[in-house]
């Protein structure tokens, strides 16, 4: 019987003692199973593999089948942005904190991954964003986003000045130390510490969350995920504006620059196990009651 997955990349946190033996072990599973494997090249110092096949992420992307993740969701959305541009199942293996993206546990993945493989799983489209920084009409700099595109000052409680419009339709106007615009995946995160809602994943929507604004009355709003969203930053702004793309990759912005956020080309195929629950997952990781009866 031919594999569903012949070919699969591991990727993991470099330096990172957990995540090291947990590639090892998975490595020697796979293996000794007959499936070829891709080691992603910044953790591969960090394992003792010899003879490793050994990728850079944008090789893995083209060349696996299914991409292995292990780390926390931080180095889960890292490697998701540059992964969501192939067509390649990934699945997550826990070894940070909440793991809402990572599925399987790092000292029992066999059985679940045996299941996987064979093809007992189901997977399910993470839509992700993309930012764009205008400067006068002409594209100065971009970037994709899993979770979340955040407008914000680049010192701590500066307040800045811009307006918000939805396909060329004006929201409002807002003076505050930013805006959150989050995806269903990073409801969870960012969003979900400034106050947002929990989108659950398989929504079409965005949602948009101000960061401490000076007025009692702006709230939250959740908009089509087919919307376009312009910020247009005042011209009295301070020069020290940015717009951070989860958390890490961050775009300048300048005074009287245009923002533009709408929803990527790509999407993120997350591979699940059978028995995965999303509500279970949100039950577990932020302690929520079980069922009384």
């Amino acid at each position: 019987m031919s594999k569903l997955y012949k070919t699969v990349g591991l990727i993991g946190k470099p330096n990172h003692e957990g995540a090291s033996a947990t590639i090892t072990a998975l490595y020697q599973y796979l293996d000794k199973s007959g499936y070829q494997v891709l080691i992603e090249s910044s953790v591969a110092p960090s394992v003792d593999i010899e003879s490793a096949n050994i990728q850079t992420l944008t090789n893995i992307g083209e060349l696996a089948d299914l991409a292995i993740v292990v780390g926390g969701d931080g180095y889960m959305i890292g490697a998701a942005r540059v992964l969501s541009c192939f067509d390649i199942g990934v699945i997550g293996v826990n070894r940070g904190n909440l793991g809402f993206l990572t599925d399987l546990s790092p000292t029992d993945f066999v059985k679940p991954l045996e299941e996987i493989l064979s093809g007992k799983s189901h997977s399910e489209q993470r839509f992700i964003i993309e930012a764009e920084v205008y400067r006068h009409g002409k594209l100065k700099s971009c970037n994709s986003a899993v979770n979340e595109a955040v407008l914000h000052a680049g010192k701590v409680a500066s307040m800045i000045e811009f307006e918000v419009y939805i396909d060329n339709s004006f929201m409002f106007s807002q003076r505050s130390d930013g805006l959150i615009v989050s995806t269903p995946t990073g409801s969870t995160a960012y969003s979900m510490s400034a106050g947002g809602p929990i989108l659950t994943p398989n929504l079409n929507a965005l949602s948009l969350i101000p960061m401490f604004p000076h007025t009692l009355t702006s709230r939250p709003i959740v908009v089509d995920g087919d919307s376009e969203i312009k910020l247009v930053l005042a011209n009295d702004n301070h020069e020290n504006l940015q717009v951070s793309c989860d958390g890490h990759v961050i775009l300048t912005v300048m005074p009287g620059d245009e923002v533009i956020i709408r929803k990527s080309e790509y999407t993120l195929r997350l591979i699940h196990p059978l028995d995965h629950s999303y509500f279970n997952v949100l039950r577990n990781k932020l302690n929520w009651g079980n069922k009384l009866y």
